[in-house]
């Protein structure tokens, strides 16, 4: 049996206002730390590490059903400071590869 997993798609932008010494992205750690406690509050659990794949920064959240898994990544596609552009792709635990499956824009209405 497969499990459905979300991916969360976010364009590898800049954050706004950085210096030279501020990390580029600091988006992926407000990201990061928004998904461990969502998956604290046992409403998803993050799949894998996030990874940057071409000119974007993808997440993986797994261990719910499609519509939470998806209600989720509204959420992050939302947060402050977050780049617009964000899309989900639903696929499962056995795709070989991932950015393929059924593509969702982010954030729901």
């Amino acid at each position: 049996m497969t499990n459905t997993v979300v991916e969360i798609h976010v364009p590898l932008r800049e954050g706004p206002r950085l210096s030279e010494t501020d990390y580029a992205f600091p988006w992926i750690d407000v990201i990061e730390e928004f998904l461990a406690e969502v998956e604290e509050q046992g409403q998803a659990e993050v799949f894998d590490d996030g990874e940057e794949f071409g000119d974007v920064y993808v997440f993986f959240i797994s261990g719910a059903e499609e519509d939470m898994l998806l209600r989720v990544a509204s959420r992050v596609a939302a947060l402050d400071g977050v780049p617009d552009g964000a899309f989900a792709m639903v696929s499962d635990d056995e795709a070989e590869e991932f950015g393929l499956g059924r593509r969702v824009e982010l954030p729901l209405p």
